[in-house]
């Protein structure tokens, strides 16, 4: 699937928003992906994760034993990864702050396992859900997302895949254009910021 094509199941779905958005991240951005919108259609979801298994190498894939995902955002599209890998999805939620498997997950020790993201801009959750993974007896192999915000900055210790790489630019809040900050904000993401 070219970048394009990815671009167009977004803009089909109503999932490539423009205005003024606080991300995850804490940064701000005048366009936001809500994958949840592009998720939305089972027969989509499942076309975007295959196109991104096929973006991670055959010895990688052979290698999983378990695909993770962290809540909210990851847990559709770690739930399609699995099925597309033919492997279990578990997902890491943080009722308290902090990421931690509940609702009977769980991980056996050195289990091999592949973290999946929907969106990737600093990495931030995706460290934070590794962490939890590292702690319950997990080994990441390899981690992937839908869309890399970071258009290839972002770096982890574990090879990373994307479906497609965008660069929209983010910004502090001390750094606004004129133009984004005289719009109102909207919160979109997972995080409470």
């Amino acid at each position: 699937m070219t970048e394009e094509e990815v671009l167009s199941e977004f803009r089909a779905s109503k999932a490539l928003l423009e205005g003024h958005f606080k991300l995850s991240s804490g940064r701000h951005s005048a366009h936001y992906l809500q994958c949840a919108r592009v998720l939305m259609d089972p027969e989509r979801a499942s076309r975007l994760a295959i196109a991104l298994v096929h973006k991670i190498p055959r010895e990688v894939r052979q290698a999983i034993d378990v695909v993770v995902s962290p809540a909210m955002g990851g847990i559709i599209i770690g739930h399609e990864m699995g099925r597309a890998l033919g492997k279990d999805a578990m997902f890491v939620e943080r009722p308290t702050g902090t990421f931690e498997f509940r609702r009977g997950f769980g991980l056996s020790e050195g289990q091999k396992v592949l973290l999946v993201e929907d969106v990737v801009t600093t990495g931030l959750s995706s460290r934070e859900a590794m962490t939890e993974v590292e702690k319950a007896g997990g080994s990441i192999i390899a981690a992937c997302s839908l869309v890399d915000r970071s258009g290839g900055e972002v770096a982890f210790d574990v090879p990373y895949y994307a479906l497609v790489s965008l660069n929209f630019p983010t910004y502090a809040e001390d750094e606004l254009p004129p133009e984004l900050a005289e719009k109102p904000v909207e919160k979109p993401g997972s995080r409470k910021n």
